[in-house]
């Protein structure tokens, strides 16, 4: 008589299951519940006052919106770096391959010290862009590119090992039945492509949204215009003002949780679509 439960090959699951479920509730399920017991400690009157502060507003915005803009950017020259990489064999391939990875093993204040003197009006870029009227440090553009340049590894990294994946022979099959480039890009290339972009897009906007060293160097840190939330909530940290930090995680929590929410629906939709193809 066979059993209801089918055991695997291979033993352990009750002992990997228990670490599994233990590791998860000590590193993600207790920390965010005593999130929510601290914003909640003061009252959701109290809560929803804090949030509704036009300084606290304008730093959740901001940090969002310019998220989203480097998250959108990674996308796209993530893709793009990710396809040369793989596709194509030049000089200095190697160290521009492992320069990739250099936001991942970089502390994130020795980042924003350097982007900082890099871009400042005195800086190497920052004299360029000084001469044309335009200012980088100390302004949102500062921030967004500070986003911009941790971001990248994530969507780069997700994408090129699936564009190892794709053998040259689709591209020259779509060529071969008369498609354009252009369109064996839109039509071949992309759709399988898109999970992963997907991916990484999502973890880029992740890292983003709850950035701090490599920005606070370079933002200027001017409430109501370049103060980002995460240093808002330090802040409050500072001002022994626990609840209103709590506060403040809880609504950066609600924010990413639906924005990633609406990415896995996106992720679904395009999988189903590829095996539909």
């Amino acid at each position: 008589m066979t059993g209801l439960v089918h055991r695997s090959p291979i033993p352990g699951f009750g002992l990997s299951a228990g670490v599994t479920l233990t590791m998860l509730s000590v590193v993600v399920l207790i920390p965010i519940g005593a999130l929510f017991l601290e914003g909640f400690s003061a009252g959701i009157p109290t809560l929803i006052d804090t949030i509704n502060t036009g300084r606290v507003r304008a730093a959740l915005y901001l940090s969002f919106r310019l998220s989203v803009i480097a998250a959108c950017v990674n996308l796209v020259f993530g893709l793009v770096l990710a396809w040369v990489l793989t596709r194509y064999d030049f000089p200095g391939r190697r160290i521009l391959d492992a320069a990739v990875d250099l936001p991942f093993a970089l502390p994130t204040a020795v980042a924003g010290i350097a982007l900082t003197a890099l871009y400042a009006p005195n800086g190497a870029f920052g004299a360029l862009f000084k001469d044309l009227g335009i200012k980088i440090a100390y302004t949102q553009w500062g921030i967004l590119i500070a986003l911009i340049f941790v971001g990248l590894p994530f969507v780069t990294r997700t994408v090129q090992p699936v564009v190892e994946e794709i053998e040259r022979e689709v591209e020259e099959a779509s060529a071969t039945l008369g498609a354009s480039r252009a369109y064996t890009i839109r039509r071949v290339i992309l759709p399988l492509l898109m999970p992963a972009a997907l991916t990484g897009f999502g973890l880029s906007l992740a890292r983003a949204v709850g950035e701090y060293g490599s920005v606070i160097f370079i933002a200027g840190n001017l409430p109501m215009k370049t103060e980002i939330a995460p240093l808002l909530i330090v802040i409050k940290l500072e001002e022994y003002n626990d609840p209103g930090a709590a506060a403040i995680g809880l609504a950066m929590l609600a924010i990413s949780f639906g924005m990633l929410f609406l990415i896995n629906l996106v992720q679904v939709f395009s999988r189903r679509r590829i095996g539909h193809v």
